[in-house]
């Protein structure tokens, strides 16, 4: 911890870089459809359009997908973009982390600039959670299209922290010894530390010193309490359980994928409940994926789309709308941005089983909250939903507006010692035009 809070005293340096702002990503790993989401098409004919129906949205002309009842009640708070393009069809986690990021998370980016750790509360700035984190009974998490943890050649100090759930927990975050024998080891350290400065009148060894109190009084503050969703209130745990509006029992176990829908719906309100207690007390970005759920063929591993947007979907909903009512409740709609999409779409003939198959050339976007202007529909999809029918959004101008929220480029650009790829990457591209 020492070490990485001293990346964190480097980074402190350029705080102006800083905007002040956190990023929430939901990951909808599996590649959503954006039919059954956001962009209904309920004039096309019955095998284009969404199969859950559509629903009127407090944006007038405006509906979104049957299951999507509590945000269409509030989608004068949020954005979508209808000209989203991912680029390909594949399986893989290419909006968090890519060739284009360095084979970094996108966190790992963000940490590189800011520092691994907050050096006033040690909290880490890149965390990544999974089902696991609030539920030590869920499945691991999916690794066969991506390694989320990942921070490529940046730095292991820079990847995010995962943290588990229960002991696991626990383990991680908190002490396993008596506040007395942690003193005894601090005055030993303390020491050992004079006699080298005496003896080798090293100054760093007064910088590490000032380092190890920190970790150590980290420790002792016990900063495992901002990962503790039992320190919420009942009624703000309540608000975010998916559970009472999901019954995992009732997923149809013909599904190879039933436990990763029982884990989602188990777990992404939870998740994005600890996500906001994260980002509350100065984590910087926050990765959240629940399971490889939204690959929605209608084969022997996955549901159909009416069928695996009840799994998914209701879910889904529920807990972003819980996250958007909390967060403004706080008054923190400025401070958080949320950002939810997956790798890609689906496509817009539904299959003879009633899934839908893989597209890269659209796919749904969701973003709420960082200061961005709220109730916009940015861009439009061809009658078909399979292509942008206006100028397309890609990856790049995301990662570009999730960048500019979180730091001034332009003091970035002054900031020595940052590699040249990591500086291209980050002061490329132009955000998403009308945010």
């Amino acid at each position: 911890m020492a070490n990485m809070l001293g990346q964190s005293a480097l980074a402190n340096l350029s705080k102006s870089v800083l905007r002040d702002k956190s990023v929430i990503f939901l990951f909808m790993h599996g590649g959503p459809s954006q039919f059954e989401t956001f962009d209904p098409k309920m004039d096309a004919p019955s095998s284009i359009r969404s199969a859950t129906g559509e629903i009127a949205t407090t944006i007038p002309g405006v509906t979104f997908g049957g299951t999507f009842e509590k945000l269409a009640r509030r989608a004068d708070r949020f954005n979508i973009v209808r000209s989203f393009v991912t680029g390909d069809g594949n399986h893989d986690i290419k909006p968090v982390m890519s060739k284009e990021t360095l084979h970094a998370n996108l966190g790992s980016l963000y940490s590189r600039v800011a520092g691994p750790l907050r050096t006033q509360t040690a909290i880490p700035t890149n965390v990544a959670l999974f089902p696991r984190s609030v539920n030590d009974e869920a499945g691991p998490a999916i690794a066969n299209f991506g390694n989320f943890e990942s921070p490529g050649n940046l730095g292991s100090v820079f990847a995010p922290f995962v943290p588990g759930a229960g002991a696991g927990l626990q383990q991680d975050m908190q002490l396993n010894l008596p506040h007395d024998r942690l003193s005894d080891r601090r005055r030993l350290l303390s020491e050992l530390d004079g006699w080298k400065r005496k003896h080798e009148a090293n100054s760093l060894i007064s910088n590490a010193s000032a380092l190890q109190e920190l970790a150590f009084d980290a420790l002792a503050n016990r900063i495992a309490d901002a990962f503790d969703l039992r320190q919420e209130p009942s009624g703000v745990i309540n608000a975010y359980d998916t559970q009472q509006h999901f019954d995992p029992n009732r997923i149809d176990k013909k599904w190879n994928n039933h436990k990763h829908y029982a884990d989602h719906g188990s777990s992404v309100g939870k998740l994005l409940l600890l996500a906001r207690r994260l980002c509350e007390r100065g984590c910087g970005f926050v990765t959240v994926t629940t399971s490889f759920v939204w690959d929605m063929h209608a084969d022997v591993n996955n549901a159909t789309m009416t069928e695996g947007m009840g799994y998914v979907g209701a879910p889904f909903d529920h807990a972003v709308a819980a996250f958007i009512d909390d967060v403004e409740s706080r008054g923190l709609s400025d401070k958080i941005l949320l950002v939810c999409c997956g790798e890609m779409g689906r496509s817009p003939v539904i299959n003879n089983q009633g899934g839908r198959d893989h597209w890269g050339n659209l796919a749904p976007l969701m973003l709420y909250g960082g200061g961005l202007k709220s109730g916009q529909v940015i861009g439009q999809s061809t009658k078909d939903g399979g292509q942008p029918a206006s100028g397309a959004v890609t990856i790049h101008d995301l990662l570009a507006t999730i960048m500019h929220t979180l730091l001034d480029l332009d003091q970035v650009r002054l900031m020595s010692g940052l590699p040249r790829d990591l500086l291209n990457v980050l002061t490329r591209g132009t955000p998403i035009r009308g945010l």
